[in-house]
């Protein structure tokens, strides 16, 4: 007998949602955003942002925070040693891969992989599972496309090698300003969604080997236009529905990320998501930015997320389980299971 049963992935998958199907959760793993507020907030540099502010303020969110979701996204530089201790045993957690440094060139911007981090090393501390960041733009240069592509391929190849869940967090962007590209339409509502759906489209290709998408709004989120039955609604819903078409012809479930919008503005997104099938959110900044404006007063940082954060939360999660799509894992494979030993003879 042959067959892939993935027991790991979709053990890792369970542990990040909740017991009704749902992916209620929450990011930490910011880093250039962090630093650059700790900057401001202190008067220096963002390279003098210290590691010790970074952690405390990570082990503040989880601490608040990590018990009213069904997962956490950490780092490792900074996260894991805030994070680690303050998380409760019932909350899944997946860990970043990318690097927040990028190379970007008037071609397309390039990823690549924290120094000394690797899919083995999450997958032996512990993690549910591994989120992976891709720049990508199908309109970029053709040696930047190659790169990428093989990057979240060969990813991909590990997650499978030590059957954790791959989580691809996708985001498109704006060229480097240069001579060669004097212009770039990007920022026009169409362009933008056609890049996003495209690059959704690339990524749900099998050989990637995607567990759980993690996706930006087709459109930019603070401008959405209330569900009202207009024709900008219907336009806007227009591209929600063609992204979540081709996640569900691929079988991958997926999930919104907040891209810095307000918590209202994430509200909308969701609504538009939700309405066109997503499983879930993986939300940071919509959830507890405003909070982080409190520091460097830690006690009223986390007196604003006991407060605000989690009431944003709880209308998350409301909404979440009124209109979010539900996931399941499929355990069929081993209800065709014959006799002793099959498991362990057949599990790749």
């Amino acid at each position: 007998m042959s067959v892939n049963l993935h027991l790991g992935k979709k053990r890792g998958l369970s542990r990040m949602a909740t017991p009704a199907g749902h992916f209620s959760m929450m990011a930490v793993d910011q880093r250039h955003q962090i630093a650059s507020l700790i900057s401001t907030k202190l008067g220096i540099g963002e390279s003098e942002a210290s590691f010790a502010d970074m952690v405390a303020i990570k082990r503040v969110l989880v601490e608040e925070l990590g018990g009213h979701v069904s997962a956490v996204l950490l780092d490792p530089n900074f996260s894991f040693p805030a994070a680690l201790a303050k998380l409760p045993a019932r909350t899944g957690f997946m860990v970043t891969l990318e690097d927040n440094r990028f190379e970007d060139t008037p071609g397309g911007r390039s990823s690549r992989s924290i120094r000394n981090w690797s899919v083995e090393k999450i997958k032996r501390a512990g993690g549910d599972g591994v989120k992976l960041l891709t720049w990508f733009r199908p309109d970029a240069d053709p040696d930047i496309l190659a790169q990428q592509k093989h990057f979240v391929e060969s990813i991909g190849d590990e997650c499978r090698r030590h059957d954790i869940a791959l989580v691809l967090e996708l985001l498109v962007y704006p060229f480097a300003k240069s001579a060669r590209r004097a212009s770039d339409d990007f920022d026009t509502p169409d362009k933008r969604a056609q890049l996003v759906l495209a690059s959704v489209r690339e990524f749900v290709h099998p050989r990637y080997g995607v567990d759980l998408l993690k996706l930006e709004s087709p459109l930019p989120g603070a401008t959405l236009p209330s569900r009202d039955g207009g024709s900008a609604h219907l336009q806007a819903k227009q591209w929600f529905d063609q992204m979540g078409a081709i996640c569900r012809d691929a079988g991958i479930p997926w999930v919104m990320l907040s891209a810095g919008v307000t918590p209202a503005q994430f509200m909308r997104v969701m609504e538009y998501a939700y309405a066109a099938g997503a499983n879930g959110f993986l939300a940071g900044r919509a959830i507890w930015w405003d909070a982080l404006q409190q520091f460097p007063d830690l006690g009223k940082f986390a007196a604003q997320l006991r407060d605000q954060g989690c009431a944003v939360l709880r209308e998350l999660d409301a909404l979440t389980q009124r209109a979010g799509t539900r996931w399941h894992p499929d355990y069929s494979a081993l209800c065709a299971l014959k006799s002793e030993g099959e498991v362990c003879a057949a599990y790749t």
